[in-house]
């Protein structure tokens, strides 16, 4: 009888053991989507030279711009938590209308301002701000880098020649994992 006993509580502490072993490994889930995006938009802060002229001053704040719906929630706002580049820290700001965007470094532009992207380009011509969306040939109509999703994973194409015509300079680095694109004629 002890020894069936044993062999129970064995049985039991192996089950209980693999069940708490499986909740864990699930318990680890993959990231979203937004979450892998909202590390890509931090990491552009990394790989994109802004020209000295684009900062007003030394400490002021290296602002991520986002036009329209969030789709990050506050997923970028903690990428970006405590980080600066150079000694300017990064600021996440929400807008809801082109009028409301001032100094951006980076501005993302969701989805919901799709029949705007013509216009929202023009008001940023010239100005040094990396723009990036996920829109559908958003990096052909003169999006700087548009999120692209391939087979489950997330591709980028980059425009270099809109990003230069903002005094952007892309690190070789970035542009090695990415497809680069030019605007089609006619937009």
């Amino acid at each position: 009888m002890a020894i069936l006993r044993r062999a129970l509580q064995a049985a039991l502490c192996g089950t209980l053991g693999l069940a708490l072993f499986l909740r864990g490994a699930s318990g680890a889930e993959a990231p979203t989507e937004y979450q892998v995006k909202a590390v890509f938009v931090y990491n552009f802060s990394r790989f994109v030279e802004w020209p000295p002229q684009a900062f007003s001053a030394p400490n002021e704040p290296f602002v991520i711009g986002i036009l329209g719906a969030d789709p990050f929630g506050g997923r970028l706002d903690e990428a970006v938590r405590g980080e600066q580049i150079d000694q300017h820290p990064l600021l996440v700001r929400r807008f809801r209308s082109l009028d409301e965007i001032s100094d951006c470094r980076i501005l993302y532009i969701d989805r919901s301002e799709s029949a705007q992207l013509q216009q929202i380009l023009a008001a940023l011509d010239h100005r040094n701000t990396l723009t990036v969306s996920d829109l559908d040939d958003s990096s052909q109509r003169g999006v700087m880098v548009q999120f692209a999703t391939e087979n489950n994973r997330i591709r980028l194409r980059i425009n270099v020649e809109s990003a230069r015509a903002a005094g952007l300079t892309i690190s070789s680095k970035l542009l090695r994992s990415a497809e680069i694109v030019g605007a089609r004629n006619g937009n």
